[in-house]
């Protein structure tokens, strides 16, 4: 198989005794409010990191930066996001923390797939493919499994999450 061309690069460890208190943190409405407040500043860190460092590093988060071209403005547009590596491919979920409407960057991804992907300290031009069911849950399970805050974020709305599959162009 050939190799991802997305870098594996995190610091901290999966086991950090951080990890279990803070998914639990973050699965609450307090912690979402948190989590999308420093949303700017981890998007500053990984920014000036080029993608190496984040406010969630200590728990070996698996973070990108997206960046999107806005569908209204034309202008680029950059999200932190967690994401979920699978083959060649890295997956991001737009569960905006269980708000009632989908982030812009996912509505971005709709109306103009290529974008492009921070990430090690690499830029990845990517193309963009929405999910559709059975695949979309699927890949959204491995999320809750990975950080399980996306179950919680998939019950406090209605509206059905979207899953996007990124891939190298």
């Amino acid at each position: 198989m050939a190799e991802s061309p997305f870098p594996d690069v995190r610091w901290g460890s999966e086991t950090s005794f951080l990890r279990e208190p803070a998914a639990t943190f973050a699965a609450t409405r307090p912690g979402s409010w948190v989590i999308r407040n420093l949303a700017g500043v981890d998007r500053l860190l990984l920014q000036k990191s080029r993608g190496r460092f984040t406010i969630l590093g200590p728990i070996a988060a698996p973070v990108v930066l997206l960046t999107t071209t806005g569908r209204k403005s034309g202008a680029p547009r950059t999200s932190p996001l967690l994401y979920y590596r699978e083959g060649q491919q890295i997956f991001v979920v737009g569960s905006n923390f269980g708000q009632d409407h989908h982030p812009a960057w996912s509505a971005n991804l709709l109306a103009q797939p290529n974008a492009k992907v921070t990430i090690g300290g690499k830029d990845i031009p990517v193309t963009a493919t929405l999910l559709a069911e059975p695949e979309r849950t699927r890949i959204y399970r491995e999320f809750d499994e990975m950080v399980r805050v996306y179950g919680v974020y998939e019950h406090r709305t209605n509206r059905t999450m979207r899953v996007f599959a990124l891939t190298a162009a």
